[in-house]
């Protein structure tokens, strides 16, 4: 490829042109466009609610897949950001302590099939109901491996969550009579992945100077300077909050905080008879009207709560359009899951005495791929810069 004398390019006999890169779908990520957190939220908990009407292992492998798959393509390179490994290996190890349960505490569901007899304990006459050893039933592991899967792919959902949403925007975007409590939460959330970061940094520093970083000796030098830098970093957030003003509260009229006190508890104490009421068959009439006016008195009662707080907002996050479809997936998927499970619940809930294997049901693992439309709608995480 060469130069001509007016500046244009001009491409050798039997040279290709260089292919053009094609750009997503959705634009790269910045301050500007940067999805909502609470979109995050929403989306990841419509999918562990689905994942919580069904115990089919082909529709609970098909949501940790769409989960996954949202993940990776979707996950930046903060350190908050891959803390999603370590919810798949948790929800691994419960996978294995539920099978083990039921391998040494047995099953409540009887089988015909032995695949092993385990000594078992004599217990005393108050302890009936419960044996340690005895018969392993192949329809005792199925059960068990079936509920561990439901609980395994609720931890990956909210994996899901911590990796995509940015847990300081996301504290920005709670209501002021939720502030303290939301900063709790969010340390609470930061801690695990810090700490994560800290231990494979630390790691990754003494294998390069050759030292051991596995077994004992390994763990005491790795998990001293790891548990410094938390309390360095517990120190420093609490010197930037006390700067910042933390705490501070307005003078609000007294009854205004008894209004928002009976708003508040009111309004908790309506969502939970209203919840109670649908899950019953006997508060179907009520259940949903009293629910709603729940919902109502706890938001009017978080809205004048949060007349206390002195904070104001810096760019606050808007919530865009690709916000609300982000959301509306996750929405979708457990709302037509939840129809699914009263329509068909014998597909979302395989039966194993006799032990069949399960099927997998079309319509409603055709919902759940709702869930992979944040993958292509979300912004890009940005392209990390190369050093130079």
């Amino acid at each position: 490829m060469t130069t001509g004398e007016s500046g244009s390019v001009v491409r050798a006999a039997g040279e290709r042109p260089a292919r053009r890169r094609v750009l997503p779908v959705a634009p790269r990520a910045s301050r500007s466009n940067a999805l909502h957190p609470g979109a995050w939220w929403i989306w990841a908990l419509g999918l562990g609610t689905a994942a919580s009407r069904t115990t089919n292992p082909l529709l609970l492998g098909l949501l940790v897949g769409v989960a996954g798959y949202v993940v990776a393509a979707r996950r930046t390179e903060a350190p908050w950001a891959r803390s999603y490994g370590a919810f798949v290996k948790l929800a691994l190890a419960v996978l294995g302590i539920r099978l083990a349960f039921a391998v040494f505490l047995g099953s409540p569901i009887p089988g015909t099939h032995v695949l092993l007899t385990l000594p078992e304990v004599p217990l005393p006459h108050w302890a009936q109901g419960i044996r340690i050893g005895g018969r392993v039933t192949a329809e005792g592991l199925v059960f068990a491996l079936y509920d561990g899967l439901k609980l395994a792919a609720l931890l990956i959902c909210v994996g899901a969550a911590n990796a995509l949403a940015n847990p300081a925007r996301l504290l920005k975007s709670l209501p002021g009579a939720l502030y303290e409590a939301g900063v709790a939460v969010v340390v609470a959330m930061t801690f695990a992945p810090n700490l994560i970061a800290d231990v494979q940094r630390m790691r990754a520093a003494r294998r390069l100077r050759g030292r051991p970083d596995k077994g004992l000796r390994g763990l005491v030098h790795v998990g001293l300077p790891v548990l410094e830098g938390a309390l360095e970093r517990s120190v420093a957030l609490a010197a930037a909050m006390d700067a910042r003003g933390y705490g501070r509260t307005a003078e609000v009229p007294a009854a205004v905080r008894r209004t928002t006190t009976v708003l508040t508890l009111g309004g908790l104490l309506g969502v939970c008879a209203g919840t109670y009421g649908l899950l019953t068959a006997e508060g179907g009439s009520y259940g949903l009207p009293v629910l709603l006016a729940g919902l109502a008195a706890a938001l009017g009662g978080l809205w004048l709560g949060g007349r206390r707080s002195l904070r104001t907002r810096y760019r606050p996050d808007a919530w865009g359009t690709r916000a609300w479809l982000v959301a509306a997936s996750g929405v979708a998927v457990a709302a037509l899951l939840i129809a699914s499970a009263a329509y068909d619940p014998a597909a979302l809930t395989p039966g194993v005495v006799p032990l069949t294997a399960p099927r997998l049901p079309l319509w409603p693992a055709a919902s759940i791929l709702l869930g992979l439309l944040p993958a292509f709608v979300a912004p890009a995480p940005p392209i990390p810069e190369e050093p130079s």
